[in-house]
């Protein structure tokens, strides 16, 4: 593959929506305290914790837990991610504490295990599970950020709804409610949390909605009563909110990294136009794509993988297939997990892409380069990916070669495995 050149790239500045509250906290406690919310005095209250990279989510949790003890509850945090962390309590406290969730640091003590109880069952037959601790506690308050999803599409995609219905489910209810294969997802997952919200003492809703940059653009509090009407709202806000690459087509995209707290399957399938499933779409038309590692808070999870065409050796050796599989397994898709073809480094995988692009020319090829599908504002484009852009970018660089170490791996980001030249 070394016959086959890699296109020249500049650093390109892309444009999104800037919202962005400046006293989050200080808002987040006004909403709070707006909603005359029922927690008794000695009442235990468990507050959901997922996996998911929310901005500002240590000060927020604070927040949430300082409000409980005001209000003379005691608080406790409840991992809610389904089969995350290799579906074990302690690898579900491990995911938290990679974000800084700990007593020590919120507050609160974290009470992980798997155990659930059954509360109820649906109209389709689907039985709904809920963490254990979560059902003896004395109310929940849901925390979550609002965002599109990157597997089906719905009037509630990734937000309360489906922290109620698959979070908190820990791993029995998260695969239950998946048996029926994501065609189905949309559905189950009102059916599932409108049995929860009839069943548990759910005492508000905390959710986030983040600006095209991934920081906080807005917080809302909804009463139990108010969570089904609320959330379709702010999944528009999200959608419009979201940031994209600025191009229809792409013939070559290299991401950084992928990992959980960056999406669900590992790089957003919005942003890349790929999907592993036939219940969601859009995004550009990618011919190929290449992933260069796995972020360290993901503890080798390479869900997602199965997405790309080529994956460098490095990267191979990073997965842990355990955690990964059972991830899958519980998902009902293989298809996000399937490997990829492994190649020898990250130099290996541009050519690979490039070889296979359909372009001959080199100058004709549209290639961009990411450093992971949550960071869009300062990326890499090809001459011919810069000439095809939808939506107005800035070049801030001439065309350079692109760097690799001496082992033929990219250095070009900063604060990722892949360091500044």
């Amino acid at each position: 593959m070394q016959n086959f050149e890699i296109p020249g790239v500049a650093r390109v500045r892309q444009f999104f929506n800037r919202e962005e509250l400046e006293d989050p906290e200080g808002e987040l406690k006004r909403l709070l305290e707006e909603k005359n919310l029922p927690i008794k005095k000695g009442s235990r209250i468990a507050i959901t914790c997922g996996s998911r990279g929310i901005d500002g989510y240590v000060p927020l949790l604070k927040t949430i837990v300082a409000f409980v003890k005001e209000k003379g509850g005691i608080p406790f945090l409840v991992p809610s991610m389904g089969s995350h962390g290799g579906a074990t309590a302690r690898g579900q406290e491990l995911v938290l504490e990679k974000y800084g969730i700990t007593e020590e640091t919120i507050g609160a003590p974290v009470v992980s295990n798997m155990e659930v109880n059954q509360i109820g069952t649906t109209r389709q037959g689907l039985g709904v599970y809920i963490d254990k601790n979560a059902c003896e506690a004395d109310g929940i308050i849901l925390f979550n950020r609002v965002k599109p999803h990157t597997s089906f599409r719905g009037r509630y995609e990734s937000g309360l709804v489906k922290m109620l219905a698959i979070g908190l489910a820990k791993q029995k209810g998260a695969e239950a409610t998946h048996f029926l294969r994501y065609e189905n997802m949309a559905e189950n997952i009102i059916a599932v949390a409108s049995v929860a919200l009839e069943q548990l003492n759910v005492i508000c809703g905390v959710s986030t909605i983040e600006n095209g940059y991934g920081r906080l653009a807005k917080v809302h509090v909804s009463r139990k009563e108010e969570i089904m009407a609320d959330e379709p709202d702010y999944l528009q806000d999200a959608w419009n909110k979201m940031a994209r690459l600025a191009l229809n087509e792409i013939d070559v995209l290299i991401v950084g990294e992928i990992g959980k707290e960056i999406s669900g399957t590992g790089m957003d399938t919005n942003i890349v136009g790929r999907f592993h499933t036939n219940a969601a779409g859009g995004g550009p038309r990618t011919i190929k794509l290449g992933v260069l590692n796995i972020t360290e808070k993901s503890e080798g999870n390479a869900n997602g993988m199965g997405l790309a065409d080529f994956i460098p050796r490095h990267m191979y050796e990073q997965i842990d297939f355990g955690s990964t599989y059972v991830n899958t397994l519980t998902s009902t898709e293989p298809n996000s997990s399937r490997l990829p073809m492994v190649v020898e480094n990250d130099r290996a995988v541009f050519q690979a892409c490039v070889k296979l692009c359909g372009k001959i020319k080199k100058e004709e090829i549209r290639m961009v380069i990411i450093p992971d599908t949550k960071h869009l504002e300062e990326i890499y484009m090809s001459g011919a990916a810069i000439d095809a852009a939808c939506r107005p970018i800035r070049v801030e660089s001439g065309f350079m070669e692109v760097p690799f170490d001496r082992d033929g791996n990219l250095k070009l980001f900063e604060g990722s495995d892949d360091s500044a030249v």
